[in-house]
């Protein structure tokens, strides 16, 4: 190997060292970090990046970056990237948007409310036996449920929402 060689490729892989991390392919578009709960962010800078997702593994962006929104999204795959950083020196940030595919979304009531309920009835949550007022936001909208009398919710043993029961 050359002289001029042997300097190129030494010049090369202190580029590589100090460069960013590439965004693995299964990465949503955008993506300029990777945060330590799975989900992608899309944010211009490293500052408040994965915020309340557990801090930056990976960050791909460089410190310029772009004018996209800062903003955490989630990977339709649950599973840690199998994509290595570049550098041992770089750190984890948070991953972009993607487009519909947000598996840790934050819990938020379905649009509608379950067909049935009225006047006296409550809405009990079977998966965690929690029962909701009509006046509570996830009256008839959590996933699996049921509609009953507040007395018969209580008598299944389930529980007021937040330990407020309906009838005080």
């Amino acid at each position: 190997m050359g002289k001029s060689q042997l300097l190129a490729l030494i010049a090369g892989a202190l580029m590589t060292s100090v460069g960013l991390a590439q965004a693995p392919a299964d990465a949503p578009a955008g993506s300029t970090g990777l945060c330590k709960d799975g989900t992608y962010w899309s944010g211009a800078t490293k500052s408040g990046a994965c915020r309340g997702h557990k801090g930056v593994q990976t960050w791909y962006g460089s410190a310029a970056g772009g004018s996209t929104p800062a903003t955490p999204t989630t990977s339709s795959t649950t599973a840690a990237p199998t994509a290595a950083p570049a550098s041992p020196s770089a750190t984890a940030s948070p991953a972009s948007p993607s487009a519909g595919t947000s598996t840790k979304a934050p819990a938020q009531p379905s649009g509608a409310a379950a067909p049935g309920g009225g006047p006296g009835m409550v809405w009990v949550n079977t998966a965690s036996k929690v029962y909701h007022c009509p006046s509570d936001r996830w009256y008839g909208k959590t996933k699996k449920g049921a509609y009953m009398s507040e007395s018969d919710a209580v008598a299944q043993g389930n529980r007021p929402d937040h330990g407020k029961a309906c009838n005080k």
